[in-house]
């Protein structure tokens, strides 16, 4: 006898192209609805910060960056300052982020190249943002989407397991994964799809135990099964403000925007980073 996360599956391997079209932008409107206010957790005042905080987010969680960052662009508010800066001072602020030395030679070479290549000005193509230390696709994106308006994917481990779940890729690879989304929904939607799939991700589609008995889009998902059924117990595996919102009310509530940063208070850095938010999957 199939489980129920077979059955779901099998609804939707005959699916075509225009289908599957269909039912992710049917996916989105939903994350839209559900995620009124998803954006990029990672706290920042400019392209400068956001650069340089997404570097930093590999491998640990934006929770984890937040909170050495305002340390950090206190002491280095521009790419000239930082690029000024000592290895072993930076690597002092940073390391509770993991992995600190490698990081702050990245950012220090990051600095260092806005300097001497671009006037300090972080650049707004993915073009020349890739040429800098420690940035890549993703990263690039990042920045582009969120400071520059330059619609662009963000694959990070949150996206790429949706999109898998979701039947929009088969691909483990992160070009592949953002050429088959791409093909999927207009280019204007991109930022937006990403923040609020990385957001479901993060409260809802976990990568052990999703809620899929509180899932709103539990009935167009080829994954629908793989997690928890039961609505009471799935409600609890809900995280953030949906958690906050479940206790106050009964029922998933939308996103909360991160508080503004103030300032006054080896490993690669593309590929397999994690921008998890604040849980470890």
């Amino acid at each position: 006898m199939l489980s129920v996360a077979e059955k779901s599956r099998r609804r939707f391997l005959e699916e075509t192209q225009l289908g599957r079209t269909r039912r992710a932008r049917k996916i989105h409107r939903i994350l839209a609805e559900t995620y009124p206010d998803a954006h990029a957790e990672l706290d920042h005042r400019d392209a400068f910060e956001l650069l340089v905080a997404t570097v930093l987010s590999a491998q640990t969680t934006d929770i984890r960056v937040n909170s050495v960052t305002p340390a950090l662009f206190r002491a280095y508010p521009d790419a000239p300052a930082l690029s000024a800066a000592t290895r072993e001072d930076v690597e002092e602020i940073i390391r509770p982020t993991g992995f600190y030395r490698a990081k702050a030679r990245s950012i220090v070479g990051l600095a260092q190249a806005l300097v001497e290549d671009f006037d300090g000005e972080v650049p707004a193509s993915l073009e020349q943002l890739v040429t800098l230390p420690g940035v890549g696709r993703k990263t690039a994106n990042v920045v582009l989407g969120n400071v520059f308006d330059v619609p662009g994917l963000t694959i990070d481990t949150h996206f790429a397991r949706l999109a898998r779940r979701f039947l929009w890729t088969e691909s483990d690879s992160a070009e592949r994964i953002e050429q088959d989304v791409a093909a999927l929904f207009p280019r204007r939607d991109w930022t937006m799809l990403s923040h609020r799939v990385i957001w479901h991700g993060r409260r809802i589609c976990h990568a052990r135990t999703p809620a899929c008995g509180a899932c709103p889009i539990s009935a167009l998902c080829p994954s629908f099964g793989e997690g928890e059924l039961d609505e009471s117990r799935a409600r609890r595996l809900l995280r953030f403000e949906l958690a906050e919102g479940e206790a106050r009310s009964g029922k998933p509530g939308g996103g909360s925007r991160v508080a503004p940063m103030r300032t006054d208070g080896p490993p690669t850095t593309e590929g397999g980073a994690r921008t998890d938010g604040g849980d470890a999957r």
